[in-house]
């Protein structure tokens, strides 16, 4: 998963979002808009860290994300089974 899926599936995303970054508003959730950049900076500035730490933050999630609609698309596999 790319930032351009995470952009294009922004809406599904942010609940997720709110639940690691519980400092970011519904306003900065708005603003960020899927963009990776605009994340990492309102994620820095929320809690204070290193840009460098805010990036990796960032990409972890999306890590995280792809995992998760990976087992999640193994499991509609196996039902369909």
């Amino acid at each position: 998963m790319n930032w351009d899926q995470v952009e294009g599936k922004w809406k599904q995303y942010k609940g997720k979002i709110k639940q690691k970054w519980g400092k970011l508003t519904d306003d900065d959730l708005d603003v960020i808009d899927g963009k990776r950049q605009v994340l990492v900076g309102k994620i820095q500035e929320h809690y204070g860290i290193a840009r460098e730490v805010a990036e990796k933050q960032a990409d972890e999630f999306v890590k995280s994300m792809q995992a998760e609609e990976t087992e999640q698309e193994k499991a509609q596999r196996a039902a369909r089974r």
